[in-house]
This record gives structure tokens, C-alpha cells and sequence, in this order.
């Protein structure tokens, strides 16, 4: 699906309702604003609903914005604000619930014509809001590394890889836009949101208020019941992600592995160091001219303009994972040709606390023993004493939730797994070997971890635990750790067949 298409089936429903309403309910003033009620209500409905599919995900890219907010409001007149942002990241998903429910209800509203001045006014605030944060995440990829935000006349060329956040989440996984798109699709809909504040009178009204009020706290009811069902008692309901069951993982990566390296430099952009000068070069021309004779590095910096890759790059040319020692197992895993279980953490959260051990420490002499009548000598450590002493380690403590989770749900599948000879791993983020030591403790697992990016982990499943099924590189199926079958179940129906 791409925003053009979505925005003409969008258009089309919008078309639809206008000629229900205009020829059928016949109680409206304005063909044009009836028109732009329906039109901006589907889209409201549509991005609210892509995103009630996934909260976690809306949630995630919240936590990003307020991540980097601090740095863009530090050193002005509003750095009071800046030590708000990361205690707004910590209720990021209250946020994310809240403002779904809202995106989908005043769409609602809008169609309805209900309360016509304050859905006007709750339309431009949303709208408004967008645009800033679309604008900033665009604006920013003008803003070198070293230089502030704030300081306009530093700014350099727009460079994607400066932007502080990729991708606005504006439609969720569903369709991923640009910042730009994004940014340029906010500023057309300020055209309507100024519109209805304007002529909000001549907004078309259906039903009764009683019915237009009903339906209105029906939808936010059932909106907010959806959205806890596909994050606190289950997976989203639809996967837009990429690792969703049936994905062949290894093949995908291998794909887009060799594309990526098989793309080729389209030309060379040679910057003056003394006078800034800028000078393009197509690569043909680079190579045949030996312009780097022409232009030495010591005078001139040079960056390589690439052509796009023949396979779209995804969130599955980041898949891999890693030993806490740092050895590489990715390959290992996705070329295993059995089901393997993975249980994962997507990032690994725990308590800190000191607690006292005690320590043993063996100390040695050195004794020289004699072997075959005196003419073979060796040196050998021998134990001179052993003392103890009491150290302060960090003790991690994991919540009850974590632990129950493990013990009723999650152990009983992996331990009848490992019975049957199945592999079974865990792999967490955001964790340290200390962490996942005292983890396997708490929640009584034997089977190796290994670490991964929680960005990566948070993408392959919404769930702290999750379990994925693996088979020769390609994802089976996936869980929520409150959906997880009984372990006879699981047996049954996942490791008793070749599927």
C-alpha cells in the first residue's frame, strides 16, 4: 500500500458518504464542506485505526521524539521544559492510547458534524501538533551533527542520516512515509483545519445529539478496549512488521545484503575545505579523469552519492544477535534446520539493588618437587591459605510479573521442548551478562541467552516475554505471553508436526 493509493480509496469512501448525505440525509449547507468533513474523518479514522492495531509501536516512536526533544529546547528560553520530556517517555504508552482514541473519535466527529466548533478547534490543535513534529523531524536532517538546531545559519545540506527520528509513524507500520511526505501531507490538512474553524457553521450534521453523543462514547469505549487487546492481552491482531509469521528471515537478509552491496556510486560531491566550493562529478567521470589527482583529499572532502538498493531495505538487514561475549551467532540460528524456540525480552528491566557475598580468594607458594631420584625437577603452585571476604555486587530483582510470567506460562513449554530435544534460547535487549545471570536464576532457565538491539527486539514481537517458533530461518509463529498454549497443546499442535 502506498499514501497515494490509500489517499484515492480514502477520497473515494469520502465521495460515498457525501452523496449519502447530500442526496439521502439531505442536511447540509455545503457540498464542499461536507466534503472535507468526510474526507478528513476517513483519514483520521484510517491513521488512528492503523495505529490502534499496534499501540506499542506508537508508543516506541514516542519515546524517541521525547528522547530527543531535550537537546532541541536545552539553551533556549523554554529549557525549563526539557526535564519534563523523560518523565513523559516513562507513561509513553498512556500517551499513545490516548491520542489513538483521540485521532479516531474526532474523526467520528467530524463526519457526524458534531459539537462543529470545538471539533474544529480539537482538529487544527492535532493537526497543528503534527506538523511540528513532522516539521522538526524533517528540518533536522538540515542540521550537521556538531550544530544546534537553533543555529539557522549553520545548516547544511538535507542529509536523511542527520534526521533525529526516521520515520514519523504517522500510519504506523502499515505504510512507512518519509519525514518530507509526512511533513508537506500536515501542512495540506491545515488547509481544511482552518477551513471548518472558519465556517464551522456550515458544517452538515447527522442524527440527533443524544445519538451523535452515544456514538461518540461508544466509539472511545471500544476503541480503547481494542487497543489494550493488541498490546497488554495479545499481539496486534495484524502484523504490518517484518518478521510476521511466515517470514523466511535468512532469505530475505541474504537478499537484501547482496542488493545493498551491489549498489553503485551515481556521482561524487567534492566540497572546497578552504572555500567551500562545491563540485559534482558522475562516477564514469571520477574514474576516467582521475579526478582525485585533481581534487586531494588534503584540499577537498569528498562524499559518494548512492543509487537505491534492487531490494527494499528492512528492519531484517539489523537482524542479529550476539553472544554477551560478542561472538556472532546469527548465522547459527537462522541455519538451524530444526524448530528452535525463542524466548525474548525486548528490553530487560530490572530493579537495582547492592547485596553482600562472600568471596573466597586461594593464595599460592611456589614448591619445587623432585621426580626420578632428584634429576627431574618441577614447580608446582601449592595452597598456601584460603580467605573469605564480603564484597557488594548488584543484585538484579525482576518483577513478579516477569517471574509469574516465566514459571506458569512460558518454562512448562520450554522445558517439555528441551525433553524432546528441541532448542530452545533467549535473547534480550538492553541487557548486561550480570542481568541475564541473575534472570536465569529468578526465572529457573538452563538454556543459553544472547543479546540483540531492543529496537530490533520491540520490532519482531510486542511482547515482555514473547515467544517465537523458528524453523531453518523463517518465523512459524509468534506469542504474547498471556496467549501462550498449555504445554500439551504447544506439543501437540507445534512440535509433533513437520510444518
Amino acid at each position: 500500500m502506498t499514501l497515494t493509493r490509500l489517499l484515492i480509496y480514502i477520497a473515494i469512501a469520502a465521495i460515498v458518504i457525501t452523496a449519502a448525505v447530500g442526496f439521502g440525509y439531505k442536511k447540509h449547507k455545503s457540498w464542499l464542506m461536507t466534503f472535507l468533513q468526510n474526507y478528513c474523518g476517513v483519514l483520521f479514522i484510517v491513521s488512528g485505526w492503523v495505529k490502534a492495531v499496534d499501540p506499542l509501536g506508537t508508543a516506541y516512536k514516542m519515546e524517541q521524539y521525547f528522547a530527543e526533544f531535550p537537546g532541541l529546547f536545552d539553551g533556549t528560553w523554554f529549557g525549563f521544559i526539557s526535564p519534563m520530556f523523560p518523565w513523559l517517555s516513562k507513561y509513553a504508552i498512556g500517551f499513545s492510547v490516548f491520542m489513538i482514541v483521540l485521532e479516531i473519535v474526532l474523526g467520528l466527529l467530524l463526519i457526524l458534524g458534531a459539537r462543529s466548533k470545538l471539533t474544529s478547534w480539537l482538529f487544527l490543535g492535532i493537526v497543528g501538533f503534527f506538523t511540528f513534529l513532522t516539521g522538526y523531524t524533517y528540518l533536522t536532517g538540515y542540521v550537521p551533527p556538531d550544530v544546534g538546531f537553533w543555529e539557522f545559519g549553520s545548516w547544511a545540506a538535507h542529509d536523511d542520516n542527520n534526521m533525529k527520528v526516521k520515520d514519523c509513524g504517522c500510519f504506523g507500520d502499515f505504510i512507512k512515509l518519509v519525514p518530507k511526505t509526512s511533513f508537506f501531507k500536515d501542512i495540506a490538512l491545515l488547509v481544511p483545519a482552518f477551513f471548518f474553524i472558519f465556517r464551522h457553521k456550515d458544517m452538515h450534521q447527522l442524527f440527533s445529539k443524544p445519538v451523535r453523543t452515544s456514538l461518540a462514547i461508544a466509539t472511545a469505549v471500544g476503541v480503547f478496549i481494542y487497543c489494550l487487546s493488541n498490546f497488554v492481552w495479545d499481539l496486534p491482531h495484524s502484523d504490518f512488521r517484518d518478521f510476521k509469521a511466515g517470514t523466511d528471515v535468512r532469505s530475505k537478509k541474504a537478499a537484501e545484503e547482496e542488493a545493498l552491496g551491489s549498489v553503485q556510486i551515481l556521482e561524487w560531491v567534492l566540497t572546497n575545505r578552504e572555500t567551500e566550493e562545491v563540485v559534482r562529478i558522475s562516477n564514469a567521470d571520477y574514474m576516467s579523469q582521475k579526478a582525485w589527482e585533481k581534487y586531494p583529499k588534503a584540499q577537498w572532502s569528498t562524499d559518494q552519492v548512492m543509487g537505491e538498493p534492487s531490494v527494499k531495505q528492512t528492519k531484517i538487514s539489523d537482524f542479529a544477535i550476539e553472544s554477551f561475549d560478542g561472538d556472532e551467532v546469527t548465522e547459527e540460528i537462522l541455519g538451524e534446520p530444526s524448530k528452535t524456540l525463542m524466548v525474548v525480552i525486548p528490553k530487560l528491566k530490572a530493579k537495582e539493588a547492592l547485596k553482600t557475598v562472600t568471596v573466597k580468594d586461594t593464595s599460592y607458594i611456589i614448591d619445587t618437587v623432585s621426580l626420578l631420584n632428584d634429576k627431574l625437577q618441577a614447580v608446582l603452585p601449592k595452597i598456601d591459605k584460603i580467605t573469605s571476604s564480603e564484597q557488594e555486587v548488584v543484585d538484579f530483582i525482576y518483577s513478579e510479573k516477569m517471574t509469574e510470567a516465566f514459571a506458569k506460562r512460558m518454562n512448562p513449554i520450554t522445558e517439555l521442548a528441551e525433553e524432546l530435544g528441541y532448542k530452545v534460547i533467549g535473547v534480550a535487549g538492553a541487557a548486561g551478562g550480570d542481568a541475564i545471570a541473575d534472570l536465569k536464576r529468578d526465572m529457573d532457565v538452563h538454556y543459553p541467552w544472547y543479546a540483540a538491539d531492543d529496537i530490533l527486539l520491540k520490532t519482531m514481537i510486542r511482547s515482555t516475554p514473547g515467544l517465537i517458533l523458528w524453523k531453518d530461518g523463517k518465523v512459524v509463529a509468534k506469542w504474547h505471553q498471556n496467549k501462550l498454549p498449555s504445554a500439551e497443546e504447544f506439543k501437540e499442535k507445534y512440535l509433533n508436526t513437520t510444518n
